[in-house]
């Protein structure tokens, strides 16, 4: 399976059971879904079919699981479905039920991942965004629990469960990849504790489950129809309704996701902060042209630790999208105060050719240098060819400037760039580096 690209399933897959909280009897259908829709449910009980996005936005309530709402249509219990689908490396799926809420199977996501192994998992044509944290994200709640998002070149979860009186204190930590989901946090049970189940009843909760479909702790004492799966089962279940309920950001991350006595409605809160983190960072990225979504923004301060230029032959102001890791789009601000507008053309400045071609050269630069083998390098400027300009830029224009890693042999490196404003391409080359220790 390439991460390179969104996935979806290969073909529809249908499950049945019982819900947990209404023990109402359902049916649920996975189907496949469009680039960029992400995870919606679909009530086909009801009148006109209504649809629900998988979205923090859409949050209702939080107890003992996540509640979603558009109007007065609702899904409970959603988390499970979803972090079976994003641990197991879907992006866009339909999830159809003929009732409010997903069957509870034996209270793990086992059920799900299956129903996906079951359908099959396809790439589609649109690249994978994934949000590349590069600073650190964190709440705390005032009972207790703490969730810090903190930079990482892959998707982590880190969980310590902490239960009443510090009972069943466990520990787990894990990257997230289909591999590792399946075998180390599909399989682990929801639990309650006995002093709640009387509560939770009389709230006309839990009228589905059973010891068939959880784990119930008295005292120390550990209920269950069979024995623990995990010695930290439940530390690696509250992993599982971590990665389903953050799915709700909508946005896939590569970071650390480190969390003390997490929950339901901490996760959520958590969810809701990373989209607007994530709407706070894309805000930074000028609407001259539409750019897509990319792991991560660099700002000046990140550029310059990364090129060795400095003002007036810096020609980078920010780096606004990376797909993957040969390609970069960053932007030039052009001002009237640009200190070569002085002399070019003074009565009608224009940008000089030769600058933008600079530009280029310090994009690519940036694309190789972010590669782990060439850090604290530098790239010697070799050759340029197929080299093109087409149109004049001028003071105000926003220069988004395009570089893509054509190969790399040894110490040199070839790439293939463009200017762009406002869409519309102003300069091209393919240029070529020798990339020397400093």
């Amino acid at each position: 399976m390439s991460a390179a690209y969104e996935h979806t399933l290969a073909g529809p897959a249908t499950l049945e059971g019982t819900s947990l909280h209404t023990g109402e009897k359902v049916t649920l259908t996975l189907k496949p879904a469009l680039e960029g829709q992400g995870f919606r449910f679909r009530r086909i009980d009801l009148p006109d079919q209504p649809f629900i996005a998988a979205d923090a936005d859409k949050v209702q309530t939080v107890e003992r699981a996540t509640t979603l709402a558009e109007g007065s249509v609702k899904v409970h219990t959603v988390e499970h479905v979803i972090s079976a689908l994003a641990g197991m490396g879907v992006d866009n799926a339909l999830i159809e039920m003929d009732a409010n809420e997903p069957p509870i199977g034996d209270g793990s996501s086992r059920p799900f991942v299956e129903l996906i192994k079951q359908a099959g998992v396809v790439p589609q044509e649109t690249p994978r965004k994934n949000w590349e944290i590069r600073e650190p994200i964190h709440m705390e709640t005032g009972d207790g629990t703490i969730i810090t998002i903190v930079p990482s070149k892959n998707f982590r979860v880190s969980v310590t469960n902490v239960g009443p009186g510090g009972r069943f204190t466990q520990y787990f930590s894990s990257d997230v990849t289909p591999e590792l989901y399946e075998k180390e946090i599909c399989d682990a049970r929801t639990f309650v504790y006995y002093e709640d189940v009387k509560p939770l009843l009389d709230k006309g909760l839990i009228r589905g489950g059973s010891l068939e479909s959880a784990v119930v702790i008295r005292d120390d004492e550990v209920l269950s129809k069979e024995p623990m799966r995990f010695e930290n089962e439940f530390a690696r279940h509250k992993a599982l309704d971590l990665i389903g309920d953050l799915m709700l950001s909508g946005k896939r991350m590569l970071g650390h996701v480190i969390a003390i006595k997490p929950g339901h409605g901490p996760n959520t809160k958590m969810a809701a902060k990373l989209k607007s983190e994530y709407a706070r960072m894309r805000s930074m990225v000028p609407e001259a042209v539409s750019i897509p979504d990319g792991e991560s923004v660099l700002d000046i301060n990140e550029v310059l630790k990364i090129l060795p230029h400095r003002y007036p032959f810096l020609m980078v102001d920010r780096i606004v999208n990376c797909e993957g890791e040969n390609k970069c789009v960053a932007i030039k601000n052009v001002t009237v105060n640009e200190p070569f507008f002085a002399g070019h053309f003074p009565g009608h400045p224009i940008m000089p050719g030769v600058l933008q071609l600079e530009a280029m050269a310090q994009v690519s630069s940036i694309v190789m240098l972010r590669k782990p083998e060439n850090v604290g390098k530098i790239g010697y400027f070799m050759s340029a060819t197929n080299v093109k300009w087409r149109r004049p830029v001028l003071p105000g224009d926003t220069l988004f400037i395009e570089s893509d890693i054509l190969k790399i042999r040894g110490s040199i490196g070839q790439t293939r760039c463009r200017c762009l404003v406002k869409g519309e391409v102003v300069s091209e080359a393919e240029l070529k580096f020798a990339l020397m220790d400093r």
